[in-house]
This record gives C-alpha cells, structure tokens and sequence, in this order.
C-alpha cells in the first residue's frame, strides 16, 4: 500500500477533510484528527481505541504497532504502509473515523472549543469599543 493509497481511502471516508499538523498531512472528521500519514510517507496513524489497537496489533504485527508513550496507550496506532493490506487498514480507518465522530457528538453541550473562545474574545472586543462602553470608562477617569 502507498501513501496515495492510503489518502484515497481517508478522504472517501463522508466528512473528511485533509488538513497538516506538525509538517505532515493529516485527516479530520469534524475538525477533529483522526489519521495521519508520518513524515516520509511510508507510515500512517490512526486514532483507535485502546481494544481495537490491541486487536490490530496481534492479527497484523508487522503492520500495526503503537505509537510511543502516552499515546500510543491512548490507542494512537502506526501503520506499516508498505506492509499494510487495504481491506485491514480500511477496517481500522473505519473505526477510527466512527469512534472520532462518536467521541465530538459526546462531548459536553456548552463546552469551550477553541472556535467558541475566539468567538466570546472577539465579541468581548467589539463591546469594549462600543460608544457606550468608552462612555462608562471615561466617567470612571473623573
């Protein structure tokens, strides 16, 4: 499997957008990342769950591994490219693309993502320069 191979098979996936992280592609569902192609083009990651990356890694050790430290034991799996059959890693691309989908829809209503701070922060500008609000800080100053 090539890297173009892989690509194909990330953006057929509904939603998928590639964007770059870090200097290298990445793919995202939702504005979220849920795959990677690695630097030099002959790995890949994908975000699974701890159980499916485990499940991964003993059906195809040479194609699968964890990626270092904490997130490899988030489930955060290298993919083998060269080693890699299409039919397993668009399995894996599968689940990882749900599982992202799943994780962004539980996520806590209300909760500040980067989008939703910039907005308050730029709507927190606008008032200060409101006609009103340069009012008030002047009637402060006497």
């Amino acid at each position: 499997m090539t890297a173009d191979d892989y690509r194909r098979m990330v953006l057929a996936l509904d939603g998928v957008v590639e964007a770059a992280h870090m200097g290298h592609p990445d793919f995202r569902v939702g504005g979220r990342i849920f795959a990677t192609l690695q630097h030099g083009f002959r790995t890949a990651a994908v975000a699974l769950s701890p159980e499916d990356q485990a499940r991964f890694v003993d059906e195809a050790p040479g194609v699968f591994s964890p990626e270092s430290g904490a997130w490899g034991r988030a489930g955060s799996t290298r993919i083998q490219l060269a080693e890699a059959d299409e039919e397993l890693v668009g399995e894996a691309l599968t689940l990882a693309w749900r599982r992202r989908i799943a994780l962004s829809a539980a996520s806590k209503p209300g909760r500040a993502t980067p989008h939703a701070a910039t907005a308050r922060k730029a709507a927190a500008r606008k008032k200060a320069a409101s006609p009103a609000a340069r009012a008030r800080k002047t009637a402060k100053k006497r």
